[in-house]
């Protein structure tokens, strides 16, 4: 199918460009017209915060649609005349941008407790009514222009609340696009070269992101999801052209003419893109057993930008080699004839000098990985808010003045939502447990049950006297819910539910942390099986499993160095230490996972297409080594350029997504293949491809990446 696929690319690429353009002009202009809305969901069905905000919902508790946010200012004396006339004509200018009547003053009666004891530090509540998101930063933006111009005697205001968060000036795509093309131009040493992965990964890129924008109308992604389908498919649509281009020009370089190297670098690399594409598919909507809105949203619009840039490279790219012709290293650097040979010849002999010494270079890259993953041990799920903001952001400053004010746990209250079925007499319940709450160790202040119109539902506020993000607020919410309600409700009707968002926060980080080990699971024995069918042997998809997770472990663990425990924090713009976002892990394993595949099969066809030619382990390996090195190190390159130009300028959960990817791309593309790779399959010798004939007899034959069919083993000698 590749091979008709290639020649028709080839032979018909007026076609396949104008279709590919009006493809393209299609979906943007699709996009644009008839575009969804992108929403942050981070409900969880069947968690008790999840059930405390059903509760509120089925006893028509007066709630608020929209963003909410705060105007927290400071002052010596808030109730001075002239900090009072300002803040008052603040708010009311505010009044006008958000919606009549939806900012709460603490000079009125319904904001008098929003007032420190001092009379410091005070705040307005700010409820923006619902609109679509260009309105909400429209909104915002004219709100920041306000307090920036307010101008009150002797006070400090900020604004709190995601939705007056500031957007990062710096374009973290076009910084890893721009990092990617040098990269790209020292690897193939020519302009028009260089050009040919770019123009197929923006195409495929452009595509998957105008599909995603009219998927959202029928499916909830995150806020995030377009800036993570970029990374992910600048990343990935790079590497896939840029594997099938270094085969078209080996090709050339060969002997074959345009059409014939054009139909080899399909067979061969395509089919490597194909497969490596699939994996990266397969891990990411693994991610839809989760059973959370959020993460599937996520997985589906990844999946997506995956597939169009899988999709440009085989059928775009050769129509462009049908284009470039023999002239595919036009306009090349001075000085680069011969480099690529000397490059490969460099490579074998460190392949020779691992494979002379495989168990000390596999101690070695073993022990590395091993140190780097420690840290992993102590990963907390959680989420970032604007206390992990840098202090340029005026809701970092917010945050801390409410912090200094009035506590860290105000901050993050938690919400008691309770179901009082018994009327009047359940109330006097309220108030012994309202007592409790106030002499529960942890709890900073607990305010008085607060009924709904109809008198059959409360909530009481808990401030936790730790930031939102402490272990100790996580082990105060459960010490509330298993220690702390159920005596002092017991012999009552009384339902009463633990809620807020940071308990909702602890529940999605401990339902994500209990699902990875199944999710990781899931998809290990899929990637096993693929491996296995793939290159019929056994113990090549046990190694590439093995040191696969060893690479992941060590990202995860200099996450947690960085982001936990605040190593090196301020060079990547984050404010302070907090948890893991809890999305993060489990992404990062399934996207990584998938691209790790990328390497290993390129270099794997590589030294199964010699082994097979030869019979000789050791040579193939080395073979395969000089022959995959060089273009595996251009493509880890451009990989971490590009992810480490996310982790550099973009919100929290990327610049956490952006590192992690990076870390894991440096290390398999370095200590993996370089290392670990060449010494275990020395140690392994002819072991490496053994299959049992009965195993054989039954998995179905695949052409292989290197172009044939997967033969039968030699012999189905045992390990």
């Amino acid at each position: 199918m590749l091979t008709r696929l290639a020649r028709g690319c080839y032979r018909r690429r007026w076609f396949v460009l104008a279709g590919w353009a009006l493809v393209l002009v299609g979906l943007m202009e699709l996009g644009s017209a008839h575009g969804g809305r992108f929403v942050n969901d981070f409900r969880l069905p069947g968690s008790e915060s999840q059930r405390a905000i059903d509760l509120l919902d089925a006893h028509d508790f007066p709630t608020r649609s929209g963003h909410a946010g705060q105007v927290v200012f400071a002052a010596p004396d808030i109730d001075d005349p002239a900090v009072t006339a300002g803040m008052q004509d603040l708010f009311a200018d505010l009044d006008r941008i958000v919606a009549p009547g939806e900012v709460v003053s603490p000079y009125e009666p319904e904001g008098e407790h929003f007032v420190n004891p001092e009379r410091t530090i005070a705040f307005a509540q700010v409820n923006m009514a619902e609109r679509d998101e260009d309105r909400y930063d429209a909104a915002a933006a004219r709100a920041r222009a306000l307090v920036a111009a307010a101008d009150v005697p002797g006070t400090t205001v900020e604004l709190g609340g995601n939705v007056f968060a500031e957007s990062p000036e710096f374009s973290s795509e076009l910084v890893g696009f721009g990092a990617a093309m040098v990269v790209l131009l020292l690897a193939f040493g020519s302009v028009l070269a260089m050009g040919l992965p770019l123009v197929t990964a923006a195409t495929g890129i452009v595509a998957g992101i105008s599909i995603v924008t009219l998927v959202v109308r029928v499916v909830g992604m995150p806020s995030y999801a377009i800036e993570a389908v970029a990374m992910i498919g600048i990343g990935v649509g790079i590497d896939y052209a840029l594997f099938v281009v270094t085969r078209y020009r080996e090709g050339l370089r060969g002997g074959l003419d345009p059409e014939a190297a054009t139909v080899r670098s399909l067979e061969t690399a395509g089919r490597a893109v194909l497969l490596a594409g699939t994996v990266v598919v397969i891990g990411v909507m693994g991610m839809l057993t989760a059973g959370l809105a959020m993460i599937r949203g996520l997985a589906i619009g990844i999946s997506l930008g995956v597939l169009a840039t899988m999709l440009a490279s085989v059928t775009l790219l050769p129509a462009l080699l049908g284009f470039a012709g023999t002239a595919v290293d036009r306009l090349a650097l001075p000085g680069r004839r011969g480099r690529d040979e000397r490059r490969s010849a460099a490579w074998g002999r460190w392949s020779r000098t691992v494979q002379a010494r495989p168990w000390p270079a596999l101690a070695l890259g073993v022990g590395l990985l091993a140190v780097l993953a420690v840290p992993a041990l102590g990963l907390r799920h959680g989420f970032g808010d604007a206390g992990n903001r840098p202090r340029g952001d005026t809701t970092r400053r917010a945050y801390d003045l409410v912090a200094d004010g009035f506590g860290p746990g105000a901050n993050g209250p938690l919400v008691i939502a309770a179901d009082l079925p018994g009327g009047p007499p359940d109330v006097f319940v309220l108030m012994e447990l309202w007592h409790r709450l106030s002499a529960t160790p942890g709890v900073a202040m607990a305010l008085p049950p607060l009924l709904n119109d109809v008198g059959d539902a409360a909530v009481l506020q808990v401030f936790p006297a730790s930031s939102p993000q402490a272990a100790g607020t996580q082990e105060l919410v459960h010490r509330l819910r298993d220690d702390v309600l159920p005596p002092a409700l017991a012999g009552t009707t009384i339902t009463a539910e633990v809620g807020g968002a940071t308990a909702a926060s602890v529940d999605f980080g401990e339902f994500t942390a209990d699902h990875l080990p199944w999710f990781t699971g899931s998809v290990l024995v899929v990637s096993f099986a693929l491996l296995t069918i793939v290159f019929r042997s056994l113990l090549v998809p046990v190694k590439a499993v093995a040191v696969n997770l060893l690479a992941l472990g060590a990202s995860y663990g200099l996450l947690v160095v960085v982001f936990q425990w605040g190593w090196g924090l301020g060079l990547l713009g984050v404010g302070r230490p907090g948890p893991i976002d809890a999305w993060v892990p489990m992404m990062l394993f399934a996207v990584m996972f998938g691209l790790s595949m990328d390497y290993e099969v390129f270099l794997l066809s590589r030294i199964r297409e010699s082994y097979d030619r030869t019979g000789d382990n050791s040579a193939a390996v080395a073979d395969g080594v000089a022959a995959t090195a060089r273009v595996i190190t251009a493509a880890a390159a451009v990989m971490v350029c590009v992810f480490g130009a996310f982790a550099l300028g973009s919100t929290r959960s990327l610049k956490l997504f952006g590192l992690g990817l990076a870390t894991a791309v440096l290390l398999d593309a370095t200590v993996v293949r370089l290392v670990l790779v060449p010494a275990t399959m020395e140690l392994l010798g002819d072991r490496n491809w053994w299959l049992p004939g009965w195993l054989d007899r039954r998995l179905p034959t695949l052409r292989r990446p290197g172009g044939r069919d997967a033969p039968r083993p030699r012999a189905a000698t045992t390990p």
